[in-house]
């Protein structure tokens, strides 16, 4: 496939399980696509089990490179760091407790190497609960640029732990920020020309617990997105109408009750895997 370099960058932390971990990395590392580097930060102290997990992979892996830092500074923060630590332009997020198809990388690295006029892409994910035969929803979001930059108004236009962009774009526009770290990111890239592109399929299986729900309601997770929805209306990618709209729709989501708010991400805001099924989707 020729000389396509490019690193993967990844976030752990104390509350990680190591088998969550040991499933991430064993999916990395068995790409039809191989990563030149794997940069992994210990976002602060982590457990002996969590330890002796990345231990083994990086005594197998002469690609892994360990960054640990002295306390626990969140996510946004600790990919920050990471982003400094890696040699390569092209970076693939992954996060710590999902699971790469094996064609992943060769599949949004090639994608990136064929399409220089694009600097960032993702694709669609696959939700599953406990096992990742057990599917239970897919996150589809929209193709061309243009369709992306609408969606954006309204949601979260790409899926994070799909994302593969150019490294000095990001690093330019000031790296990922504390609400949400990624969603601003990507409004700050469209509003200074980055041009985006999803993937038409999914490349990753995404571990949905059964507490995502509570953890993406109540009054904090109301605030921030109050100020991420401040800010993307006071650098201009929100009409005040849009902005009005988006508060009080977001604002009662979170904080509803979480029954409620998972029918609406369940069978609302998601492809759900029985009936695309049953209409002769594919997965």
């Amino acid at each position: 496939m020729g000389n396509m370099n490019f690193s993967v960058l990844m976030s752990v932390y104390i509350k990680e399980k190591p088998e969550f971990l040991k499933e991430s990395l064993d999916s990395v590392f068995n790409q039809t696509l191989l990563p030149t580097e794997v940069i992994l930060i210990e976002d602060g102290p982590l457990t002996n089990e969590l330890y002796n997990t990345i231990k083994d992979f990086s005594n197998k892996h002469k690609e892994l490179k360990i960054i640990p830092l002295e306390k626990n500074y969140g996510l946004g923060h600790a990919l920050n760091i990471g982003l400094k630590h890696c040699k390569y332009n092209l970076v693939a997020r992954m996060d710590s407790d999902d699971i790469c198809k094996p064609n992943r990388f060769e599949k949004e690295i090639k994608f990136m190497y064929n399409n220089n006029d694009i600097d960032i892409c993702s694709s669609w994910i696959d939700e599953f609960e406990n096992d990742k035969n057990n599917v239970v929803s897919q996150r589809r979001i929209p193709e061309t640029h243009e369709e992306i930059i609408k969606y954006a108004k309204l949601r979260c236009p790409v899926n994070h732990p799909t994302v593969v962009y150019k490294r000095d774009k990001v690093i330019e526009l000031g790296g990922y920020k504390d609400f949400p770290e990624d969603y601003y990111l990507w409004i700050k890239m469209i509003m200074n020309g980055c041009k985006f592109y999803n993937l038409q399929e999914s490349l990753l299986y995404f571990r949905f617990t059964s507490d995502l729900y509570k953890r993406r309601g109540g009054w904090k997770y109301a605030k921030d997105d109050l100020r991420a929805q401040k800010k993307f209306y006071s650098v201009g990618f929100l009409t005040k109408r849009e902005f009005l709209f988006n508060v009080i729709v977001r604002s009662t989501i979170r904080l509803i009750p979480v029954e409620l708010r998972s029918f609406i991400y369940k069978y609302i805001l998601r492809k759900r895997i029985l009936l695309r099924k049953s209409f002769g989707g594919t997965k």
